[in-house]
């Protein structure tokens, strides 16, 4: 399972990765099909190392590469505002 780490200016260190990024190659295709949204984004789960709640923010499909660390944690912080 590939994951991602950030941390963010509290010095929170935040774990994300794609939703069902833990399944073999071909079902985690699948799933990622299936939870893609009308607008391409798909759920990634972001899970902090301290007491803060874990998020689940949309973002684009190629977000693994393509979002720099300061995009990720400010998607992030507005996820964190949505809940």
């Amino acid at each position: 399972m590939t994951q991602r780490e950030v941390t963010d200016e509290q010095n929170t260190t935040w774990t994300c990765v794609q939703a069902y990024a833990g399944l073999d190659r071909e079902a985690s295709e699948k799933a990622t099909a299936l939870t893609e949204n009308d607008n391409g984004t798909v759920p990634v789960v972001c899970t902090p190392n301290g007491g803060a709640q874990s998020v689940r923010p949309g973002l684009p499909k190629n977000w693994f590469d393509s979002l720099s660390d300061d995009e990720l944690l400010s998607e992030i912080a507005a996820a964190q505002e949505r809940r």
